[in-house]
């Protein structure tokens, strides 16, 4: 998921606006204060963009893969505190450059469905990292794209594919006895409101298959699927595969 919390005493950053997640908790590690001795660390893997020499003036992905030029990193919070190196939010969201030609389903040849130029979210795991030009590429797969956001309100986002995009509901803010309860105790909803869908999977023959939700359903949804986003008024979004929500509630 998108929120990302170190440690047990940490500082909470103020909301962030747009494409980037809901929360960012950060405290100063150590080995020493995480319990683990220094030697641990000696396996540590620290993933770095594939470097595309300067002799290459051109990258042209090949097949249902679509090439984005990453947006940049944030550098301060929205209150203007800026924020070191390890605080710094990944983005999930960038601009397409050049898409494939696209893939064969069936006996259909279906082309990409985004064009260059587009603004797009993308799952944040998702392709390859590379470096062209002296900038900060994703080469990835056209069902890694969560859909198109041409503002910077992930409310605005229009998915792609059998992707879902929810508005998350409130957490509860007591127990069932009247308690009072803290950031930390407030159970993550797995309740929202569909804001808007997708057009559907292709099938075997190409064709769209209709979601089997529609923006107004109140849903149930995985706990632990999808990624996490906060608009500049500070309501949570999640944005999802279908086959992640489990059932409509009226």
């Amino acid at each position: 998921m998108a929120s990302i919390r170190f440690g047990a005493s940490s500082a909470t950053l103020s909301s962030f606006e747009g494409l980037r997640p809901s929360e960012i908790r950060v405290s100063s590690l150590s080995p020493s204060n995480l319990g683990l001795a220094k030697r641990s660390f000696r396996g540590l893997t620290v993933r770095a963009a594939t470097v595309v020499a300067p002799k290459y003036t051109s990258v042209k992905p090949l097949g249902d893969r679509v090439l984005v030029k990453i947006k940049a990193v944030e550098e301060k919070t929205v209150g203007g505190i800026l924020l070191p190196t390890a605080a710094q939010t990944k983005p999930q969201g960038g601009e397409v450059v050049a898409v494939g030609e696209g893939r064969t389903v069936g006996k259909n040849k279906i082309e990409i469905g985004i064009q260059a130029g587009a603004q797009v979210v993308y799952s944040k795991y998702a392709g390859t990292e590379i470096e062209f030009n002296g900038t900060n590429h994703l080469l990835l797969k056209e069902d890694d794209i969560v859909g198109i956001l041409e503002t910077d309100e992930i409310r605005d986002l229009k998915p792609l594919n059998d992707r879902v995009l929810i508005k998350v509901a409130q957490a509860e803010e007591k127990t069932a006895g009247g308690l009072l309860l803290t950031e930390a105790t407030k159970e993550k909803p797995s309740i929202g409101t569909v804001v808007a869908v997708g057009p559907g999977p292709l099938d075997e023959e190409g064709s769209r298959k209709p979601l089997s939700v529609t923006p107004g359903n109140t849903v149930l949804y995985s706990k632990y699927a999808g990624n996490d986003f906060k608009s500049s008024d500070g309501t949570e979004y999640i944005t999802l595969r279908a086959s992640d929500v489990m059932a409509v509630l009226s």
